[in-house]
């Protein structure tokens, strides 16, 4: 049984994101990106350029499942903790509007589910994304494969996918 999974790695600036397919174990790259508001407009026209951009990436790609990075909850700004709930906001809203449900994953989850460390550098992280995927290089910018990273974990949370290789 296949599993279509979006994840995204939410910011006003720039959000990532990456779908992938999980297959009787295997997992595959469907698409990745980002989408980036214009940094100079207000905070409402950027709210409404990132809902908009990923309402397109979610009709794109069709995922039975959105996979969020949950806030940290230890921000030195608590202002940079209220933005990055408006950004998380309308992205589960875009998933909300085409009845897909939203999953929140820790980034220590997402770094256990890959290395087997909850304390994995992000360069490991990464490294496990490109050997998961069959990729030839890094994503880019790092927002996409932290994108990837969150929806393979998630994958691997529900069973749709294993880590090892071997099909579950």
């Amino acid at each position: 049984m296949s599993l279509r999974v979006l994840g995204i790695d939410p910011g006003l600036r720039v959000t990532g994101y990456g779908a992938i397919e999980c297959d009787d174990g295997a997992v595959s790259l469907l698409e990745a990106g980002i989408v980036a508001p214009d940094a100079s407009a207000s905070l409402e026209e950027r709210l409404s350029a990132l809902h908009h951009g990923i309402c397109e990436v979610v009709a794109a790609t069709r995922p039975e499942a959105v996979v969020i990075e949950e806030l940290f909850s230890a921000y030195r700004n608590p202002l940079t903790a209220v933005m990055m709930g408006h950004a998380r906001g309308v992205l589960c809203l875009a998933a909300a509007q085409q009845h897909i449900r939203v999953h929140a994953l820790a980034h220590s989850a997402v770094k256990r589910a890959l290395t087997g460390s909850g304390a994995a550098r992000k360069e490991q992280v990464r490294s496990m994304v490109i050997q998961l995927l069959g990729l030839k290089s890094v994503p880019q910018p790092p927002d996409v494969s932290d994108a990837l990273a969150l929806a393979i974990a998630f994958a691997n949370r529900v069973g749709r996918t294993s880590l090892n290789g071997d099909a579950r």
